[in-house]
């Protein structure tokens, strides 16, 4: 993933951790929780805690966290990504909130029905978690897969959003 050299970050503090935020230029680029796996190093990004898109990206987040807002409207930068990532980041943004979809199903909608494992590792590097709702992608079965975030995270987010699916046995 390649993100532009005017990228920008900011902290959020969700209800289940701490967010990274990033923007470039007009386009939100990244939201990662901290310490997610595939996560970029940040550390060369200037804070930019008054970017309008950043706030605009908190904004919506608090509504989403407190279940009044199910769909995000924010300018999205993908571009970093090959463009099969691309592809299967914005069939992502076709699941709508409380539903879910299968890696095979995921395949089938960009075209590329046996390519499943090559779509899982896409959505594991989706750089927009929530906001391109990676969250929403299970296992065949209903089952519940990894997520980069943690399955406590995918577990949080899809019962936030009403969606069904199989609990991981405990």
């Amino acid at each position: 993933m390649k993100f532009p050299d005017s990228t920008v970050q900011t902290r959020y503090d969700s209800p289940l951790g701490p967010i990274i935020l990033a923007a470039a230029s007009k386009e939100l680029v990244g939201l990662w929780f901290d310490g997610q796996r595939h996560q970029p190093d940040s550390a060369g990004w200037p804070v930019a805690n008054d970017h309008p898109v950043l706030q605009q990206a908190q904004a919506q987040l608090a509504d989403y966290f407190a279940g009044r807002r199910t769909t995000f409207d924010l300018p999205l930068g993908l571009d970093g990504g090959t463009r099969f990532q691309q592809d299967v980041w914005r069939a992502l943004l076709k699941i709508p909130s409380g539903a879910t979809r299968s890696y095979g199903a995921l395949s089938a909608a960009i075209g590329k029905p046996t390519a499943v494992r090559a779509v899982g590792a896409a959505v594991g590097r989706n750089p927009l978690s929530i906001i391109v709702p990676c969250h929403r992608v299970i296992g065949a079965t209903g089952a519940l897969t990894g997520y980069a975030g943690g399955i406590e995270r995918k577990i949080a987010l899809l019962q936030l959003e009403g969606a069904t699916f199989q609990h991981p046995p405990a």
